[in-house]
């Protein structure tokens, strides 16, 4: 997926800036970002992969953002 999408429900940020980040600055820098809903997931946690306009999602391990992706 694109860094820049054109969801307008989506604020203009890329999600790589959120990598390296311990996950709780992740998620308040999100939120301030302005994105409505955040997800903080297990690097090999099962879901679907249905797109979701507004969310960001975090794989975290050990409270660090390892991967972040838009939907």
């Amino acid at each position: 997926m694109a860094a820049h999408s054109t969801d307008p429900d989506s604020p203009e940020d890329d999600p790589e800036r959120y990598v390296g980040l311990p996950a709780e600055t992740a998620e308040e820098r999100a939120r301030e970002r302005g994105w409505p809903t955040v997800r903080r997931l297990a690097p090999d946690a099962i879901i679907t992969m249905e797109f979701l306009s507004g969310r960001l999602n975090f794989a975290v391990r050990e409270g660090t953002v390892v991967r972040c992706w838009k939907g």
